[in-house]
């Protein structure tokens, strides 16, 4: 059975009504929950960031390592060449073998300054590695706060506002998918959220414009939708608010 223009009116006022109940419970949270997820995010950045730091440190350390293995066979094989020296026959093996313990110095030198420049690297990446693990605490420490606030308002509100998303979702059966869809795209462009607004002091309640008397007659009569000529929200009499206190 086809509505009349009131019941629709009626039905999208109680619509109304219940989604600004649970705007307000959500306001009540206010920006909790993007806070907590920031912080979730800036928490796992972080960790992520430790690792990789650490894998670096493991690396560095596994590579002074290897040089200072470097240096040790360098060591031996210097010693061997010089042994062998003594032994040399003429200048050709002479300068052959003097040319290898020349080889092994040079990697010598070049593993000692590498063995520098990685500690430094340490030092450094030490350095951020601690300031990083210092961050890390400070946002688990905030994150584990904000959670907490959340988690008290979530459970003193979570009830009531499944409760009320219930009752909308109820409500929204009773309007036609047209007009449904016309309600939900003013609610998606009023920062405030209201779709639907009564008449106050003359005025939409919705922009505060004021609406001539003819129109306002025309909406009291709730023959037909009328939507206010500045703001484009559908706009019922004050008295249909009164029907559901």
């Amino acid at each position: 059975m086809e509505k009349t223009v009131e019941q629709k009116l009626q039905a999208l006022y109680e619509l109304q009504t219940i989604h600004t109940q649970i705007d307000k419970i959500r306001q009540i949270r206010g920006e909790l929950p993007v806070e907590v997820a920031d912080l979730e995010d800036d928490v796992a950045g972080l960790e992520t960031r430790i690792q990789k730091i650490k894998t670096d440190l493991d690396d560095l350390e596994d590579a002074i390592v290897t040089r200072k293995n470097t240096i040790k066979e360098a060591g031996v094989a210097i010693k061997k060449y010089e042994a062998q020296l003594n032994e040399v026959k003429n200048n050709r093996e002479y300068e052959a073998i003097s040319k290898e313990v020349e080889i092994q110095g040079l990697d010598i030198q070049v593993s000692e300054k590498k063995i520098k420049e990685f500690g430094f690297d340490i030092v450094t990446k030490t350095e951020v590695y601690e300031k990083a693990l210092s961050d890390l605490d400070g946002r688990k420490k905030d994150l584990e706060t904000k959670k907490g606030e959340l988690d008290v308002i979530t459970s003193e509100t979570q009830k009531e506002e499944e409760d009320l998303s219930n009752k909308a979702a109820k409500a929204e059966t009773l309007i036609d998918e047209r007009l449904l869809f016309a309600y939900h795209r003013l609610r998606g462009n009023a920062k405030n959220g209201l779709a639907v607004v009564t008449i106050q002091r003359d005025s939409c309640s919705g922009c505060f414009n004021q609406i001539p008397p003819q129109r306002q007659s025309d909406i009291r009569q709730r023959k037909k939708i009328i939507v206010c000529e500045h703001c484009g929200r559908i706009l019922v009499g004050e008295e249909l608010s009164d029907q559901l206190v």
